[in-house]
């Protein structure tokens, strides 16, 4: 008797652990997003803007994306981000030169410049704003200007990937605007 009630139980369980896998499996024909990530490849865009100017733009590297970062003294600003065939400065239209698959347009709704007109970025080597050697998914950042209160970097990345942007409040009274683009689809 004991050793039929231990196969009853053995095949509870193993009844029980068949339901739990046959539930939670993905449906069929779908694929899970990477690193659970739920972003597109449309463009991005908020469309406020501020006179807090951009002080700093830097990168960083994550386990699912890489990211960029506009630094801004002051109140978050808007911004414009979307995958074009190829990046142009601001005001003159010249092309930016830029290593990779595909190209994002990133324009910050903030000037590089203080309500005097002096600077307030002046990145040392326009053509890489920020050093993406061994990233997985940017191949470079580079200047395209700051022209009537915007910002733009042109930003190579290795394929067309899903990306966000959003904004954050800080540190101190400055804000954040921040790009994230995937590795993998």
């Amino acid at each position: 008797m004991r050793r039929i009630f231990s196969i009853f139980v053995a095949l509870s369980a193993l009844a029980t652990m068949l339901t739990l896998v046959v539930t939670t499996a993905a449906p069929a024909g779908s694929t899970p997003s990477y690193c659970g990530l739920v972003w597109g490849s449309l463009d991005k865009s908020n469309q406020y803007g501020s006179a807090a100017p951009v002080t700093n733009i830097r990168s960083g590297r994550n386990d699912c994306f890489d990211r960029l970062v506009f630094d801004l003294a002051g109140p978050v600003s808007g911004y414009h981000a979307r995958y074009v065939d190829r990046v142009t400065m601001d005001g003159s239209g010249a092309p930016v030169p830029l290593r990779g698959g595909a190209f994002l347009s990133v324009a910050v709704y903030a000037p590089a410049y203080d309500s005097a007109g002096n600077t307030t970025y002046n990145p040392a080597n326009r053509a890489e704003l920020t050093d993406v050697t061994g990233y997985g998914t940017f191949r470079q950042v580079a200047w395209a200007g700051s022209f009537e209160g915007q910002t733009t970097v042109g930003l190579g990345v290795r394929a067309r990937l899903p990306f966000r942007v959003f904004t954050l409040d800080g540190p101190g009274g400055g804000s954040r605007v921040v790009l994230d683009v995937a590795h993998y689809w």
